[in-house]
């Protein structure tokens, strides 16, 4: 008889790695999704080590616990003597975040971003150029200096002067300043999906991406809710949904406000969230409506992406969600500011659908 037979999946523990690696992998999301809450984390790891036996006698949580501590990842130095989570944690988190979700991209140069010009720079190109004042002895093309040195003057007593020298063009590289917009309404738990953990995620891989392969750039990182306001990178990991609805539109304000600051010619806006704004601020007051797309905070938040785009500022949007229905306000948005969006299911952040609505592409990887 033809057909498949399914049995229960257990998964292999990951080849190479001591019973401390596996556990801590397992913490690290658990810390993450508790929003820094050791204790609790703890706890949680305990109640799957009893459902799932990850330690075995010689390896216990009494044992992982300790490793904890001594390897700096939590700490119990304070007042009221309660573990709490260490900066090494975070980036840890950071880092494991960005291999998730980025982790086909390829290693790269010095980590600035190029430009078709050439002049001022740190990276050599191809193209030659007789010497000028100026120009640092590193730039100097020895082996075409010299054999210009030769045909000049022939083969006899060796002379070099300036005019045989040849120079190697180098690239000129330009610095950008990133906002990077976080929704943490009350939707991105809203009827029992975590929406708030992937876009927690997102958030690190892409801040890790920008700190360690553009070490020259400017990253800002604000939250929006019912307002917004700017967080330090090292939050992100404990981030919490609030009781709050969704004003993109102060979230952009503020974006836009940071980057008038900046004085760096590129700027862009990264946008994670789950779909359509349903707040706005009037005065002192609040305009409120989370059942549906509603014409008065879409049209200013259209006015504002139209705003980006007249400004420059290109609008790059992760969505975490992939409800056709939350979808439309991001793809209509996207189109505004002429953009950038990548869609991505709850379970599969590994897998994004991008779609450049500049150049009318889309990709799947």
């Amino acid at each position: 008889m033809k057909g498949y037979r399914f049995s229960k999946y257990i998964p292999q523990k990951a080849q190479g790695e001591s019973a401390f690696d596996n556990l801590l992998n397992i913490f690290l999301q658990l810390v993450s999704i508790t929003g820094g809450d050791v204790a609790e984390a703890l706890a949680w790891l305990t109640n799957l080590d009893k459902q799932y036996n990850l330690t075995d006698g010689q390896y216990g949580m009494g044992d992982f616990i300790e490793d904890l501590k001594d390897k700096g990842y939590i700490t119990e130095e304070n007042q009221e003597g309660k573990f709490e989570v260490t900066g090494k944690t975070g980036q840890q988190i950071r880092k494991s975040a960005l291999e998730e979700i980025f982790g086909k991209l390829k290693k790269s140069g010095k980590g600035q971003h190029k430009t078709n010009f050439s002049g001022t720079g740190d990276e050599l190109g191809t193209d030659r150029r007789p010497f000028e004042f100026g120009d640092s002895l590193q730039q100097i093309a020895m082996t075409d200096s010299l054999k210009n040195a030769q045909i000049n003057h022939g083969f006899g007593d060796f002379l070099m002067t300036e005019n045989d020298l040849e120079v190697v063009e180098t690239e000129y590289k330009t610095q950008t300043s990133t906002v990077l917009m976080i929704d943490i309404s009350h939707s991105m738990i809203l009827y029992g999906e975590d929406r708030i953990t992937p876009a927690k995620k997102t958030a690190m891989a892409l801040a890790e991406l920008i700190t360690t392969k553009y070490p020259k750039d400017t990253l800002d990182v604000i939250v929006f809710g019912n307002d917004a306001w700017q967080i330090d990178i090292k939050d992100l990991p404990y981030l919490q949904v609030g009781p709050y609805h969704t004003n993109t539109i102060a979230g952009l304000e503020l974006a836009m406000d940071i980057l008038r600051r900046r004085k760096n010619a590129n700027k862009q806006i990264f946008m994670i969230t789950d779909g359509k704004p349903t707040c706005m601020k009037v005065g002192i007051k609040y305009y409120k409506n989370a059942f549906g797309l509603d014409p008065k905070i879409l049209n200013k938040t259209l006015n504002l992406a139209t705003q980006c785009r007249r400004l420059h500022i290109p609008v790059t949007t992760f969505m975490i969600a992939s409800d056709p229905y939350l979808k439309e306000f991001v793809q209509e948005f996207t189109k505004t500011n002429n953009g950038n969006a990548y869609y991505s299911s709850l379970k599969g952040l590994g897998h994004l659908i991008f779609e450049d609505y500049k150049r009318n592409r889309r990709k799947n990887f």
